[in-house]
């Protein structure tokens, strides 16, 4: 599903600064990578989207709101 698309999800570094690199059950980030996609990251905590036709993430629950956005633009076609 995301093999050649721009994605973003929960960094490796924002899940050790939360101590979880050993509790959780993959690192979002190298498996979004493993399954070839294109994975890109802002700064830890901050907001940050990636658009790739229909597909919309983001990295955090800080880019919660910018994701509704670009979801919004979507639907209106902006």
């Amino acid at each position: 599903m995301v093999k050649g698309k721009r994605v973003t999800g929960f960094s490796n570094s924002e899940e050790e600064a939360v101590q979880l690199t050993e509790v959780v059950p993959f690192l979002l980030e190298d498996m979004l990578k493993s399954n070839q996609g294109l994975y890109h990251k802002g700064a830890d905590w901050e907001s940050h989207v990636e658009v790739d036709g229909n597909l919309l993430t983001g990295q955090n629950p800080a880019s919660s709101k910018a994701v509704a956005i670009e979801m919004m633009n979507k639907l209106l076609n902006k």
